[in-house]
């Protein structure tokens, strides 16, 4: 059974279905995906496990036990819609996230004088909010969301709004404290984000879960078992020579020939290896698997298509 366990779960809003039996473990100590177009459900199943709304029907289970109100002191929250007030001071506004976490005033203080440091933004302790870039601002909140050292860490969209140098600077901090024995959520449009940090993702469509499980299996089983290959060719190009697999394309690649391979799914990898090295100087070889965008949209247009925009509207009313 996974850290978070949902069961069964369904949420109704009037006639109006946004989760629909959705079954999934999260592992702990794990960064798991939670991907959807909009509109899919996903919001609803994050403020569930957030307690900010109740199913209609199933439950969640936390660390094994029925998700309780007090939970939440184990569980920060990064929403894809943030807002700080403009007109309070950097500090006291964090000073003030911070003691509603629980933390004590000098404990406060002392934890954010950390990340403040780390960060690099000390100096804008003393300034309004409304004086800080979109950035700045994303930083200031991540903060208050991680300083309590949650043992849930949910955060929707991280990455948005932050250059590339700020980018690195979260996923750095996620890992790290993935590291240090945290579960993330992490929901996200980003499939680069899911394939770089995700060790886990579920795939909700329409209110109902897609699919579920480890990122790099589901890799390998939407694969069309194919194959790169680069190597040094004197005279002819890669030809099959046994019937282990089909020359999909060849082309110059700097010094050497690529040519891309299917091979057939009872192929051994020893014969396939033995039967191109006999023809050409290999120099490398991958198997070559599908990107998580690919398997997107592919799973998302055989689950009936991306969400009405009836139901993107309800979900955006439900979101303010």
């Amino acid at each position: 059974m996974g850290f978070i366990s949902c069961q069964n779960v369904v949420k109704k809003f009037g006639d109006f279905t946004a989760l629909d039996h959705i079954n999934l473990e999260i592992p702990k100590g794990k960064i798991f995906g939670f991907l959807g177009p909009n509109g899919a459900g996903k919001t609803t199943l994050i403020r569930i496990i957030n307690r900010i709304t109740l199913p209609t029907e199933g439950r969640v289970l936390f660390n094994n036990k029925e998700l309780r109100l007090s939970d939440i002191e184990h569980i920060g929250y990064l929403p894809e819609e943030r807002g700080l007030y403009k007109k309070m001071k950097v500090g006291e506004q964090a000073l003030y996230l911070a003691r509603l976490k629980g933390l004590s005033r000098s404990e406060a203080t002392r934890e954010l004088m950390k990340w403040f440091q780390k960060f690099g933004i000390q100096p804008w302790w003393n300034k309004k909010v409304e004086e800080l870039s979109k950035g700045m601002a994303q930083k200031i909140q991540f903060i208050t969301t991680v300083l309590h050292k949650p043992d849930l860490l949910i955060l929707d969209e991280p990455f948005s709004g932050f250059d590339p140098i700020n980018v690195n600077i979260i996923r750095d901090e996620i890992l790290r404290l993935k590291s240090q024995g945290c579960t993330i959520i992490l929901s996200t449009h980003n499939m680069e984000s899911v394939e770089e940090l995700c060790d886990e993702i579920a795939l909700v469509n329409k209110a109902r879960l897609v699919i579920c499980g480890n990122v790099d299996q589901i890799r390998k089983d939407y694969g069309h078992n194919r194959v790169e290959v680069h190597y040094r060719a004197e005279a002819a190009k890669l030809e099959d020579r046994e019937g282990l697999y089909t020359v999909l394309s060849t082309e110059p690649s700097k010094d050497t020939l690529k040519s891309i391979l299917e091979v057939r799914p009872e192929a051994a990898s020893k014969d396939l290896l033995r039967n191109i090295s006999e023809q050409v100087d290999i120099v490398s070889y991958q198997p070559l698997l599908p990107k998580m965008n690919e398997i997107f949209i592919k799973l998302v247009g055989e689950s009936g298509g991306a969400v009405s925009q009836s139901s993107e509207d309800f979900n955006n009313l439900n979101n303010r």
